[in-house]
């Protein structure tokens, strides 16, 4: 029941979270931090698509605090900040490695609604891609600082790039260690925890066979699909929504 009743909330919570009217008031109440009259750039993406990698960094870079809308993981952040005209920077990753992260990080959700979830992300965001800066996965990992960049030449800011040294990424992992810490241990730690894990990556082998199965080739079509739309040039396709 305690399952059915948590699997039943991600549902609701994931189709609220396309509204910036509804999910950004609540969020304030919850998680993350909402965009507000402060904010100077929002990084939001779907959970596991390095977004806290890429908030530590940012952060790590500047030499003056700087107000970040991020952690909410919701479109209607990205929305909200689009319609203000801030920098917005959209960390994107391959679906069939976020969604298997993702059903790791929430064992009590099926692969089905971990991806319908991937899917109510980024679908609602394709018509707004022009108004970000998208960041792939792989390039938050190794050319942070050529991304900020392109969020300057993209909204006239000057925010200072991130060097990826060995160093400081040691220091950003060192950062999302001590917060996950504070909140979890244990096998929960290593299925949460937001940088490379050896134990999250055999969970998701253990899931893979089960994603690649024909009872999700549609929804897979749809990630796959929505991921090649923000990846490529603004306007290149537009896939249909169908929540």
């Amino acid at each position: 029941m305690r399952a059915a009743a948590r699997r039943l909330y991600h549902e609701l919570k994931t189709v609220v979270a396309r509204f910036p009217a509804l999910a950004i008031p609540i969020a304030r109440l919850r998680h993350g931090v909402p965009v507000d009259g402060s904010t100077e750039i929002v990084i939001e993406g779907f959970p596991r698509t390095g977004t806290s990698f890429a908030v530590a960094a940012f952060r790590l870079a500047q030499p003056r605090p700087v107000a970040v809308a991020c952690h909410v993981h919701a479109p209607a952040q990205v929305i909200a900040g689009v319609r203000r005209g801030l920098p917005v920077l959209l960390c994107v990753r391959d679906p069939e490695e976020a969604v298997l992260s993702y059903a790791v990080r929430n064992p009590h959700l099926t692969l089905r609604q971990a991806l319908r979830s991937y899917l109510r992300f980024y679908e609602p965001l394709i018509r707004h891609r022009a108004g970000v800066v998208v960041a792939p996965f792989e390039r938050i990992t190794t050319d942070l600082g050529g991304l900020i960049l392109e969020v300057n030449e993209r909204f006239g800011t000057d925010f200072v790039p991130f060097e990826q040294t060995e160093e400081n990424v040691r220091a950003c992992f060192h950062q999302i260690d001590e917060d996950y810490r504070r909140r979890v241990s244990g096998l929960a730690f290593e299925r949460q925890v937001a940088r490379p894990s050896a134990v999250r990556e055999r969970l998701k082998e253990e899931l893979r066979e089960a994603y690649r199965g024909p009872a999700l080739a549609g929804l897979r079509a749809r990630a796959d699909a929505a991921y090649r739309a923000l990846v490529g040039p603004p306007g290149a396709s537009t896939p249909p929504e169908d929540g």
